[in-house]
């Protein structure tokens, strides 16, 4: 007889058990199989440290399949929710209209990361993905249609709540969050918002809205959107206290702006409600992680790897491995997440993460394949468009990085991206190089401050880049503060390098050693600690660390690099 779960269904294979699907062919196994996935909470990385924000693994699987706590009726009447406005309560339009002012028709500028994805590559993976798009495109007709059901369904619902009771109508299936990958993200809120419109008191609704602000966030690079899924998900509370959607998007929320302590709460808070929530399960991975507590986070993958295995548990699990240094497993772990991945935005993701581990690794040429499978699935993906252009000049196709990071930075001046390209005109130093350098470099501030204001701790974006490119004060004060909230080898290596750069190399030295201490394979890590010895007189473990930085990346960043070399050659010539 096959284990069975809870629910009296067989289990779903897990991160190590899982047999990898035939490429190209849609996964028939685990709860999510053929289902599109969006990710409303990433494994929170740091752009500079570790790659894109990815931005982190798909999470937003609707969760109403998998096996639930008990709760309320859908159909009881419940307290009237009294955050809002009685008017607003029973339209919902205001609420709809302010939430939504913000949503921008990218599709005029939509090609722009097109533009910057031509090549041999990107078509060559376009070529031979056409049958499995085709396959895909038939499946999104039929979630069409079921939404287009679920929408009438819906309004019939509404119609029996028009008597003037307040009570909260939950019509998941019009809104189930896995619809959000299926398409175009600003056209799923569109309809959302017309749905809400529609149905102002199904806070199943309200909930998946506010989930897509935070996707939208994370996508388009713009922290603006946060209040907007703030005040979503507070809505769909209002309407139905404790709900475990509202909770979840709550907890991705708060690890979107790097609040890890609230959004490991909130997580907790809805696993108390549905212990079977995949987005609640993979936020408290990611806070976890966030935190430092890695021993913690490990457990808190396996727990979610038996509970909701499928390929937002599956990034997670690889990014736990790569943090302690195993990056077989971590590669073995992702390779099965792609050959599972089915809708464009997965396949983008987790491609997008394997192009991120090899470029960790030194190999540019498999990072470019991995970027580029990532971009035939969404030409506009911002992770794959960064790491494409970092592979480009790590391995010397510096005119096509640089074009291809203008480009990206026209549409999403992020810090990671302003800094490469920063950095690689300085490192091209032509006319005028210098001047441009320092333009982005000031726009890194910029968005700090507009992060600051939409909620966002920047602490540890604005300690790395001012350290190298900005005020040293200014890094060692948010290096600091960052410190004081979380230790995480990210954090420890920005405290370490602030202090370096403030010429406190004695104080820096032992969280360089804790930034090192996983085992966690980052030149960059390397290269700081390198540094820091070298300044301490600790001349043959500098060589050691220096010299290890450059064999595993040795195009890690276009002046690190260079610096890193320079460094050696001195150590090696006061031997």
């Amino acid at each position: 007889m096959s284990p069975r779960t809870n629910d009296g269904e067989p289990e779903p294979t897990r991160a190590f058990d899982r047999p990898a699907p035939t490429t190209g062919e849609p996964a028939t196994d685990g709860p999510d199989a053929g289902t599109p996935v969006t990710d409303p909470g990433h494994p929170v990385r740091p752009a500079r440290a570790t790659g894109p924000d990815a931005g982190e693994a798909s999470t937003g699987a609707t969760d109403q399949d998998a096996p639930t706590a008990p709760k309320p009726d859908a159909t009881a009447p419940a307290p009237a929710p009294d955050t809002l406005p009685a008017s607003d309560t029973e339209t919902g339009t205001d609420a709809v209209a302010e939430s939504g002012d913000a949503v921008e028709d990218d599709h005029e500028h939509g090609k722009a990361g097109g533009a910057a994805g031509g090549d041999d590559r990107v078509a060559a993976v376009r070529r031979a993905g056409a049958a499995g798009r085709r396959w895909r495109a038939a499946q999104l007709s039929a979630c069409a249609a079921m939404l287009a059901v679920a929408l009438t369904a819906g309004a019939v619902a509404l119609g029996a709540v028009r008597d003037g009771r307040n009570v909260p109508v939950a019509t998941a299936a019009a809104v189930a969050p896995g619809l959000l990958a299926s398409g175009d993200l600003d056209a799923s809120i569109t309809a959302l918002q017309a749905h809400l419109r529609a149905q102002p008191k199904d806070f199943g609704g309200w909930a998946t809205l506010g989930l897509a602000y935070v996707e939208q966030a994370r996508t388009k690079g713009d922290p603006s959107r946060y209040p907007q899924a703030e005040q979503a998900l507070g809505r769909s509370l209002a309407l139905r206290p404790d709900n475990d959607q509202a909770l979840a998007g709550r907890a991705a929320l708060a690890a979107a702006r790097h609040d890890f302590t609230h959004a490991l709460d909130l997580a907790d808070r809805a696993l108390e409600q549905n212990p079977y929530s995949e987005r609640a399960l993979c936020s408290r991975v990611d806070a976890l992680v966030e935190l430092g507590r890695y021993a913690d986070a490990e457990a808190a993958v396996r727990t979610a790897d038996e509970r909701r295995p499928g390929v937002p548990v599956f990034t997670r699990y690889a990014y736990v491995h790569e943090l302690r240094g195993d990056v077989a497993t971590a590669r073995r772990v992702l390779d099965r997440a792609l050959a599972a991945s089915t809708s464009p935005g997965d396949i983008a993701y987790v491609a997008s993460q394997l192009g991120q581990l090899a470029w960790n690794q030194g190999d540019y040429a498999s990072a470019l394949t991995h970027y580029a499978r990532a971009l035939a699935a969404d030409e506009n993906y911002l992770p794959a468009l960064e790491g494409r252009s970092r592979a480009q000049a790590a391995s010397g196709q510096r005119a096509e990085a640089i074009k291809g990071l203008e480009l990206i930075v026209a549409r999403y001046p992020l810090p990671g991206p302003l800094v490469e390209l920063g950095e690689l005109y300085e490192a091209r130093g032509a006319e005028g190089d210098r001047a441009k350098a320092e333009d982005q470099y000031s726009l890194v501030d910029a968005w700090t401050a507009i992060a600051r204001a939409n909620g966002v701790n920047a602490d540890l974006d604005t300690a790395l880049a001012a350290a190298d490119h900005g005020g040293r004060a200014t890094a060692l004060r948010a290096a600091r503060d960052d410190w004081s909230r979380r230790h995480t080898v990210h954090t420890a290596d920005a405290l370490a390098w602030a202090l370096h750069v403030n010429g406190k190399d004695a104080e820096a030295l032992p969280y360089a050693r804790q930034a090192t201490a996983t085992g966690y394979r980052n030149a960059s890590f390397l290269y700081h600690r390198g540094m820091i010895e070298k300044a301490t007189g600790h001349a043959a473990d500098a060589r050691t660390h220096l010299a290890a930085a450059l064999k595993l990346n040795p195009g890690f960043s276009p002046l690190g690099a260079r610096e890193a070399r320079t460094a050696l050659e001195t150590l090696e010539a006061s031997k």
